[in-house]
């Protein structure tokens, strides 16, 4: 099995689950951004990797956007090299239009962090030689307003059955690219790593989340991370 085929059933238990108010309307960029999800894929890993960074599931400006983790759109086109074809969710809210590369908005938890890996390693090839970015959860949850919906604010039944299907996801992918650590992006994403990966000998640290909602990153969030890393023995 490959990331593509992990890919693959991970879309296919998903599409199984159902989910309640508050949520209207749930975007899964694995089914029409797959274009360039796949090219993330086969162009950036391949094993084995050092360490892989995860994050929470897909912003409304980045991953929903590229189908690519934190997928700040300039960033991913320009830095990354990837392009494609982006169709649009089956139920798509007003507010949170899905346009692909043409989205003009920015994703800023993404600029943030691939604006440091950007610029501690200037080309994607030297970054992905030892790492690589995935995402717990491929799916953005929006209430009726349009307004996003973390994965810990759903219902407990719908959030036992989607982290069964994500847990295996996770644990297959890290089987396959061997890292010897997974960073958490968040303290969420990191509790989320914990769980699926307890019965593993991968070592897991968490680093603070980039987000502008949280208030602790929109004063030095480069330098935070950067010292949470040195601290955790992490090569960065």
């Amino acid at each position: 099995m490959d990331l593509l085929q992990i890919t693959a059933e991970l879309v296919r238990e998903l599409d199984r689950l159902s989910f309640a108010p508050p949520v209207a309307h749930v975007y899964n960029p694995l089914v029409y951004a797959i274009k360039p999800h796949e090219e993330y894929l086969r162009r950036y890993g391949t094993a084995p990797k050092e360490t892989v960074f995860v994050g929470m599931n897909p912003g409304p400006w980045g991953m929903a956007q590229t189908g690519v983790p934190f997928g700040e759109i300039s960033v991913v086109r320009e830095w990354l090299g990837i392009d494609g074809t982006v169709e649009r969710p089956a139920d798509e809210h007003p507010k949170k239009r899905v346009t692909g590369f043409a989205c003009r908005r920015s994703e800023v938890s993404g600029r943030r962090l691939w604006g440091l890996i950007r610029k501690r390693y200037i080309t994607p090839e030297r970054f992905f030689a030892r790492f690589f970015v995935l995402n717990y959860c491929p799916l953005l949850f929006l209430d009726a307003d349009g307004r996003n919906l973390t994965p810990d604010k759903l219902r407990p039944s719908e959030r036992s059955s989607l982290n069964a299907a994500c847990d295996r996801a996770l644990r297959r992918g890290v089987e396959i690219l061997q890292p010897s650590c997974v960073v958490g992006v968040g303290n969420f994403a990191a509790d989320q790593v914990v769980r699926a990966l307890a019965d593993t000998d991968i070592r897991v640290v968490r680093i603070l989340h980039p987000s502008p909602a949280n208030p602790a990153a929109n004063k030095g969030w480069e330098e935070v991370v950067l010292r949470q890393l040195a601290e955790q023995g992490v090569a960065f």
